[in-house]
């Protein structure tokens, strides 16, 4: 053998060495590296999959609770409206002769009884035309489902008269007795559960109209009856 062809037999040795060496530290360790991460980006790529698949479910599920409700609250608005009607109609008498104001928004409903149809001047003691009232309302809203019924008792801004001050010192004391007597009422001889009962005396903090005239203060002096939706 040449020394040439030796020479030519190492150098083919020595670059086949350099190749595998080569090969060794650094292709085949990037082939591994790529087929780690290729086996994680399929991982991942199933749990995209596994998560798609799951929000679409969650938005099935969403779509139908959303439908549902909507349908309960129309339905809960609907029945709302039949009160407000019935209400209408057995009180067309006293809302005729301003006693009584009905207003219903949504899913909630408001009935203002002026003081005077319910309770004599300076006292919280129901009168008879005030049973005969109370017992008309109560009776409607005795039928409501998933309500509360909260009155609120309301005055005007004149102080009370010096010989009812040994009773009532203020109007808030005035206001909440007569509340309290409503509820009362309401939950004794109409038969509304206590529980669907609440009562706040707010005295003459919340005018609907001026207290500078006769009428408006008359339209202070109020009962608010008000259906709203259970919490």
């Amino acid at each position: 053998m040449s020394s040439f062809s030796t020479f030519l037999m190492i150098l083919i040795v020595v670059l086949l060495g350099i190749a595998g060496y080569y090969y060794l530290d650094r292709i085949a360790p990037l082939q591994t590296s790529y087929g780690e991460v290729e086996r994680k980006n399929l991982e991942l790529l199933f749990q995209v999959e596994q998560l798609e698949q799951r929000n679409a479910v969650l938005s099935r599920r969403l779509d139908e609770k959303v439908v549902e409700l909507s349908e309960a609250k129309n339905e809960e608005i609907e029945r709302l409206k039949t009160t407000y009607d019935d209400l209408i109609e057995g009180l067309k008498e006293e809302i005729k002769k301003g006693q009584i104001t009905i207003t219903r928004m949504a899913d909630k409903l408001n009935v203002k009884i002026v003081d005077s149809i319910l309770f004599p001047s300076g006292k919280a003691e129901i009168t008879s035309p005030g049973i005969k009232v109370l017992r008309q309302v109560g009776d409607i809203l005795k039928k409501t489902r998933n309500k509360r019924v909260r009155v609120e008792g309301h005055t005007d801004n004149v102080p009370i008269h010096p010989k009812l001050q040994n009773r009532f010192p203020t109007n808030w004391e005035l206001s909440a007795a007569r509340a309290t007597n409503v509820v009362r009422f309401l939950q004794e001889v109409v038969g509304i559960n206590a529980g669907h009962l609440e009562v706040a005396g707010l005295g003459q903090n919340h005018p609907v109209s001026t207290n500078k005239t006769r009428k408006g203060r008359m339209q202070n002096r109020r009962i608010e009856i008000l259906l709203l939706p259970a919490e």
